[in-house]
C-alpha cells in the first residue's frame, strides 16, 4: 500500500479498503468511530487538570481496582459511540465484567471490540501518558448475537489491534495485520486530524532498555531474577537502561520506537493474581499483534502470546514484549536454559 507522510488515518484506511476488493466499508466504518471516540477521551485528559475529572469514582472494577472518573468517563464513550454504528456485535471492556450487548434498537455486525478505554490512568494525577488500547475480532459464530466464543480468540485471529496515546501530543498506532505494518498518526492540534507520522514502524532487533517493576524483585521467581540481573549487569555491551513508568502504553511505545523489553512476569505479591496484573484480551493480545508486525515479539515466557487460546474474559498472563532477541532471551532465562 502507498503511504505518505501527511496523509490522513482516514484516507490510509480507505486506501487499505480500496485493495480489497471485496470490502464492504463496515471495517472502515468501525475504525473511524474509534478515531472519534479517541479525540473525546483525548480532549478530556487535556484538561484534566481543571476539569473535576481527576479522583475515585467511589467502585471497584472487576479487576478489584479503584476506577476513576476519566477510566469511567472513557468506558461510557467506547460503548455508547461504538455501540450504534451496526458494525459490532458486542464489546468486551477491561472496565466491565460481562459482554456488553448491543442495544436491540441498533443493528449488529460482524465484528468484535476488545478494549482497555484508559490504561495508566492511575498516572494521571501526576500529567504522565496514558492510552487506549483496541483490538478487533470478526465475528466467528453463527448465532445472531455474539457468544463468548466470538471473544475467546488467540490473538493471531485479529483483524486490527493498536493504541492511542494521549501525552504531549495524541498518536494512533495501529495494524491491520500480516503485510499491512505498523503505522502511527499523530493529531494536529487545532485541524482534529490524525496525520502520518510515523511510516512503517520496525522495532529494533535488540534494545537497550529493559522495563520492569522492580519493586516486586523479591515475590519473583529465580529465573526471573536472573534475568533482570542480566540486564542490570554491567557487563553488557552496550549496556541496558531501566526505563519504567508504569503505563503500559507508555512504556511499550517508546520500547516500541526505541527497541527494548518491557516486563510484567507472574509474582507471588498478590495470590489473587498468580499470572501477574496484566490482560490477556485487552492489553497483551492487542500490543503481541502490533509488536510482531513491526519485528518484534511477545511471549509469557514459554510461549508467543498471539498462540495463547483464551479460556476466560478476564484471563491475566505474564508479559516479555519488545525487541525479538530481548525477548526470547528472556525466554531462555525463564526456562532454564540460561
Amino acid at each position: 500500500m502507498k503511504t505518505s507522510i501527511g496523509m490522513t488515518v482516514t484516507e490510509h484506511i480507505l486506501e487499505q479498503e480500496r485493495e480489497n476488493p471485496e470490502a464492504t466499508g463496515a471495517f472502515t466504518s468501525l475504525l473511524s468511530e474509534l478515531i472519534v471516540v479517541a479525540k473525546i477521551i483525548s480532549r478530556e485528559v487535556n484538561k484534566a487538570g481543571i476539569a473535576d475529572i481527576l479522583g475515585y469514582v467511589g467502585r471497584q472494577n472487576v479487576q478489584g481496582e479503584e476506577v476513576h472518573k476519566l477510566d469511567e468517563f472513557a468506558n461510557r464513550t467506547i460503548i455508547q459511540r461504538m455501540g450504534h454504528l451496526g458494525q459490532l456485535c458486542t464489546i468486551a471492556s477491561e472496565e466491565n465484567a460481562d459482554l456488553i450487548k448491543i442495544p436491540a434498537k441498533y443493528p449488529k455486525g460482524n465484528y468484535v471490540l476488545i478494549c482497555d478505554p484508559l490504561d495508566g490512568s492511575s498516572n494521571l494525577d501526576v500529567n504522565v501518558s496514558i492510552g487506549t488500547i483496541f483490538s478487533i475480532h470478526r465475528k466467528i459464530s453463527s448465532d445472531e448475537d455474539c457468544i463468548l466464543g466470538d471473544v475467546l480468540q488467540p490473538g493471531y485471529k485479529q483483524v486490527a489491534a493498536g493504541y492511542f496515546i494521549y501525552g504531549s501530543s495524541t498518536m494512533m498506532v495501529f495494524t491491520t495485520g500480516p503485510g499491512h505494518g505498523v503505522h502511527g498518526f499523530t493529531l494536529l492540534p487545532g485541524v482534529g486530524e490524525f496525520l502520518l507520522s510515523h511510516e512503517n514502524i520496525r522495532i529494533p532487533e535488540r534494545g537497550r532498555i529493559f522495563s520492569v517493576n522492580e519493586s516486586y524483585y523479591n515475590y519473583w521467581s529465580e529465573n526471573v531474577r536472573r534475568l533482570v540481573d542480566h540486564f542490570k549487569s554491567p557487563d553488557n555491551k552496550p549496556a541496558y537502561t531501566a526505563r519504567y513508568i508504569g503505563s503500559l502504553v507508555s512504556d511499550f511505545h517508546r520500547n516500541l520506537l526505541q527497541g527494548g523489553i518491557f516486563m510484567y512476569p507472574s509474582d507471588t505479591k498478590d495470590p489473587r493474581k498468580p499470572h501477574g496484573k496484566l490482560r490477556l484480551m485487552c492489553e497483551a493480545n492487542p500490543m503481541a499483534f502490533v509488536v510482531t508486525e513491526a519485528g518484534g515479539y511477545a511471549s509469557n515466557g514459554e510461549k508467543p502470546i498471539l498462540e495463547i487460546e483464551p479460556e476466560e474474559l478476564h484471563q491475566r498472563v505474564p508479559l516479555f514484549i519488545g525487541s525479538k532477541e530481548d525477548v526470547e532471551l528472556a525466554e531462555e532465562y525463564l526456562q532454564g536454559k540460561m
